[in-house]
């Protein structure tokens, strides 16, 4: 039960993007606007400084689509994840503090998701889909092909390529991981533990 009465009826919304994970911007929510954003599935506030409840983007256009909402562990702070229809900030930036919303490393998150539902759903047509077919050793054949043409960019080729071509190895290398049932953030997890002092080489 969300505790409306520590801030005079009020409780804190922080807004994040359910994609890129940047903080767009903060807003005061009551009881009332609460209710809206869950049955509109739009992101209502109450305004402080109006008195009244809106709807962020009813000018703008720019809706804050609720992905999720989870109260903290006291039941007095809202985290609402959101898919941004634009700019957040009524200064015309991403955020309320001035960022960009972005945040490339998140996509290889969404590439796997995608994989992942290619593999589940197998539609036709798809390069993907044809991987999966012809099995992981042609899979990882795939990857040993598309190791080789990096490094011979990288020595021998030029930037553009090089970025061309390790994009071709990263998609290979987490269809060949989702083909045995692992994902990339698996790797992250491993990295992530070697960079501890505790870790010891296998």
């Amino acid at each position: 039960m969300l505790d409306f009465d520590k801030m005079n009826g009020l409780i804190p919304a922080i807004i994040q993007d359910s994609e890129t994970r940047k903080v767009l911007m903060l807003g005061f929510m009551n009881r009332e606007a609460y209710d809206r954003t869950m049955e509109s599935g739009k992101v209502t506030f109450y305004s402080r400084s109006k008195k009244r409840l809106w709807t962020k983007g009813e000018e703008s256009g720019n809706f804050l689509r609720v992905v999720s909402v989870k109260a903290d562990c006291d039941d007095d702070t809202l985290l609402i994840e959101v898919n941004p229809a634009g700019p957040v900030c009524h200064t015309g930036t991403d955020t309320c503090w001035g960022e960009k919303n972005e945040e490339p490393l998140m996509f290889l998150k969404l590439l796997q998701d995608f994989i992942d539902k290619r593999r589940e759903e197998m539609p036709e047509g798809s390069y993907t889909t044809s991987l999966f077919r012809e099995g992981i050793n042609k899979i990882a054949q795939k990857v040993g092909e598309e190791a080789v043409e990096t490094v011979i960019e990288a020595t021998n080729g030029t930037d553009e390529r090089l970025i061309y071509e390790g994009a071709d190895l990263i998609y290979h290398l987490i269809v060949l991981l989702a083909s045995k049932g692992y994902r990339i953030e698996d790797l992250a997890r491993e990295l992530s533990d070697r960079h501890s002092d505790t870790w010891k080489r296998h």
